[in-house]
């Protein structure tokens, strides 16, 4: 079944077919992939490139109709008696879908640069689109089965992607990030089961789906067990504590897929899913009167300040990342908690602020190992003047998760902080501020020996000159390396971009302009 309600530049009968067409797009994609042999790296770089960048074209092409006229395109098809699969288009969706389309073309063409010459090309890239076709179904679902549909299967694909490398610390890391994914997703399944049971099929609406309303208001026990399992299963992807334990692990997966699992896809869908099941599922009101966003907000910011501080405490690069990311993606979480427009504004649009600062670092981390080996903090001594332009989007990243002015951060920082002025818990501003401390205290350092330190040296040979047993010290530091331009261009799109959005943040279409749109309809 086809609604078609639209208008814009596309014809109405095709917008409802956009959603169906991605999907089938990065199936397609995936099909064509596997068969592949390793030689044939044109082609497969070919079918990558394009269609990351037709998905890019088809988001586009949604813009005007959802987010100028406000309407929304639907495709559906009969899954079980009484229950469609249905993919609809709404402001929500096509704000993680620009983004997830956006982040994805670069990651793939630092993905092609990071895996030349390396092994199972094929069997990744194959993966990697069905990760892409997962996470377009999450973005468009318009109902919870259809989510739960799409959720279950990102699990299934992300698995080998975790243990590419196939040795046993990436099997072990894959194995531990199955378990923790597959006990969430058994709790989705509960909760989705059960409220279907109660409600009747649960359609994705603003403030909150009708069914789920007459329940909390006869059953508010129920209610508030079927949120607790939703949000519970959902947080295992999100990373919320305690169950954060697979991600920093996970690391041990190439620099793409650690992209990948926190700026675009798993992280990224779990808390994607929370904001689902708070505004369009129970509706913010609901969920309030249930009480329970009080305990969610309390979990998330002990999140963020207990993610920071293990940040704080890792010596491996990309595991100090994985740390900062529990934290960050929290702020998402703490913003649709505090029942105020301004604070879900500041939580949606971190969606989008986060995945542009947190890829780039890990793109960073990623260039630092290929090309020098770097992969601990103690290593980072003058790599500033080694390879200054990905230093230099590193910095940016690293500003930007401070929270320092012109950048991403502070205007989701700067929108949370309001939002709790404004809020019954104008104590979460003090936790925003610790947390912005903490991230200063992981990350300032780290951008301080990138170009303040000079690169120990210990080929260093005894001097002629000066006491006994001193050395010359030769600055390898001002050795200029190599920086691959397939890895580092869309290093420095994404570190541009995270500025870009600060700087522009008033601009019509700016995220946090469409961010305001989303929280105004789901607040009413």
């Amino acid at each position: 079944m086809v609604t078609d309600t639209a208008v814009g530049p596309v014809p109405d009968e095709l917008l409802s077919w956009i959603p169906p067409i991605m999907l089938l797009l990065s199936l397609g994609a995936a099909m064509a992939i596997f068969p592949m042999h390793e030689k044939q790296v044109k082609l497969r770089t070919t079918v990558n490139i394009g269609a990351a960048a037709l998905k890019i074209g088809l988001v586009v092409a949604l813009v005007p109709a959802v987010i100028i006229s406000g309407v929304q395109p639907e495709f559906s098809l009969p899954f079980l008696p009484g229950i469609d699969l249905v993919l609809r288009v709404d402001r929500l969706s096509i704000f993680f879908a620009a983004l997830s389309a956006f982040l994805w073309l670069l990651t793939t063409v630092y993905a092609v640069g990071y895996l030349e010459g390396k092994p199972s090309r094929s069997r990744f890239f194959g993966f990697f689109s069905l990760c892409v076709t997962a996470t377009v179904g999450i973005s468009f679902s318009g109902n919870l089965i259809t989510f739960l549909v799409f959720y279950e299967l990102l699990t299934v694909v992300t698995y080998p992607l975790v243990a590419h490398w196939g040795t046993p610390k990436a099997l072990h890391a894959a194995r531990i990030y199955l378990r923790y994914a597959l006990g969430g997703g058994l709790a989705v399944l509960i909760g989705v089961v059960w409220l279907t049971i109660y409600a009747g099929p649960v359609d994705f609406s603003e403030g909150g789906a009708q069914g789920v309303t007459e329940l909390a208001r006869h059953s508010p026990g129920v209610a508030s067990l079927i949120f607790a399992l939703l949000v519970g299963g959902l947080g295992v992807k999100a990373a919320l504590f305690p169950l954060h334990g697979w991600l920093p692990g996970a690391m041990v997966a190439p620099a793409p897929v650690s992209a990948l699992l926190h700026a675009v896809a798993v992280v990224k869908a779990g808390v994607f899913g929370i904001v689902r099941v708070v505004d369009d599922v129970f509706g913010i009101d609901v969920a309030a009167e249930l009480g329970v966003l009080t305990p969610l907000l309390l979990v998330a910011c002990f999140t963020i300040l207990y993610g920071s501080y293990q940040a704080l405490r890792q010596e491996d690069l990309k595991k100090r990342l994985a740390y900062s990311t529990v934290s960050q993606v929290s702020y998402v979480v703490v913003g649709i908690s505090l029942v105020s427009l301004a604070g879900t504004t500041g939580g949606v649009v971190h969606l989008v602020h986060q995945g542009l600062m947190k890829i780039t670092l890990f793109f960073c981390a990623g260039l630092f190992a290929e090309v020098l080996g770097v992969t601990k903090l103690a290593q980072m001594h003058g790599i500033g003047r080694r390879m200054p332009w990905t230093s230099a989007a590193f910095t940016v990243g690293a500003f930007g998760m401070i929270g320092l002015p012109i950048t991403a951060g502070f205007i989701s920082k700067w929108m949370l902080g309001l939002g709790a002025l404004d809020s019954e818990h104008p104590w979460v501003v003090a936790v925003l501020l610790a947390s912005s401390l903490l991230n200063a205290m992981y990350f300032l350092p780290v951008v301080y020996r990138m170009w303040f330190h000079d690169a120990p040296n210990p080929d260093a040979e005894p001097s002629s000159q000066g006491p006994a047993g001193s050395t010359a010290k030769r600055d390898v530091a001002a050795l200029v390396a190599h920086e691959p331009a397939t890895l580092l261009v869309p290093t420095l799109i994404t570190a541009a971009v995270s500025v870009l959005v600060g700087l522009g943040a008033s601009a019509d279409f700016a995220p946090l302009q469409i961010a305001h749109q989303i929280a105004q309809g789901v607040l009413g």
